[in-house]
């Protein structure tokens, strides 16, 4: 399988508090306390001191904090990624995995908290800066794939290294490349509306890796798929990713889906509660 060209050199151009209760009145049975707030927790305990971060990770993120007006959707995150490691993240809906990925991958800045990408901190760069890190640094897979319905199978591949300088003829050549190692030869001129959706997530996979990404971030990449072509499509990405030598962090809430990553996170009102490497026991 061809190889992605290499990544570009880093950062080139191109609420108000709850009423107290009232005192009850003397001699009055105690009455019984509030009940609990439904899940995600807003106000979690605070976190413990970050862990002591790994100087080898790819990806590495300590004491992630992030709230949405009253709820805390990150409440104190650890967590470092392998060069060439895939793990999974999980948790119910609400649990902050999605929010975890979007500071992870820049899109979302953490309130407190470190993210690092090689040893090289994010969380001071400007939203241009940012915006560089997910074009050359950084690939994505969608759920339902985001490819530009107007384009053909090829340019929605070549799109990517062209908006990094690439001639037109050499993206085109290589994303040609990349399409049929996935195994979608003669199929470079189909529109997404002409393609399965698992032969789109292919395109969408090529997409997500021929500008030769540090870590490729996808968000419950199997979540429109039937469970069949779900399988497929999780070996291409865990393969190819591999292969390319860039780390994979997948969410999603399917065990079925995590089993194919080296770790399985599990995420629980903002916080890692479970870290299990394939293969060890839970």
């Amino acid at each position: 399988m061809s190889q992605p060209t290499p990544a570009q050199p880093w950062g080139a151009p191109a609420p108000a508090p709850a009423a107290p209760h009232p005192a009850p009145a003397p001699g009055a049975a105690p009455q019984a306390g509030p009940a609990p707030h439904p899940h995600p927790h807003p106000h979690p305990a605070p976190p413990g001191p970050p862990a002591p971060a790994d100087p080898s990770a790819r990806l590495s993120a300590r004491g992630l904090v992030k709230r949405f007006g009253p709820t805390t959707a990150l409440a104190g995150v650890d967590l470092d990624v392998a060069p060439g490691e895939s793990v999974a993240v999980m948790g119910p809906s609400g649990s902050g995995k999605s929010t975890l990925l979007h500071c992870l991958a820049g899109i979302l800045v953490p309130d407190t908290g470190s993210v690092a990408l090689s040893g090289r901190p994010l969380q001071d760069l400007d939203e241009r800066q940012r915006s560089l890190v997910r074009r050359r640094q950084y690939g994505f897979v969608f759920q339902f794939g985001q490819l530009l319905a107007e384009l053909p199978a090829i340019e929605n591949v070549a799109l990517a290294p062209m908006l990094l300088g690439t001639s037109r003829k050499e993206a085109t050549d290589l994303a040609g490349r990349w399409l049929a190692s996935l195994g979608l030869a003669g199929m470079e001129q189909r529109r997404p509306g002409e393609l399965s959706g698992g032969q789109a997530q292919r395109v969408a996979v090529a997409r997500a890796l021929i500008t030769g990404p540090e870590v490729v971030f996808a968000d419950e990449p199997t979540g429109a798929l039937d469970q069949a072509t779900g399988q497929d499509v999780m070996r291409i990405l865990t393969e190819t990713t591999r292969l390319a030598g860039a780390s994979l962090v997948v969410v999603t809430h399917d065990a079925g889906v995590a089993a194919w990553c080296d770790r399985r996170v599990e995420v629980r009102d903002g916080r890692v509660v479970a870290d299990v490497r394939r293969g060890a026991a839970a």
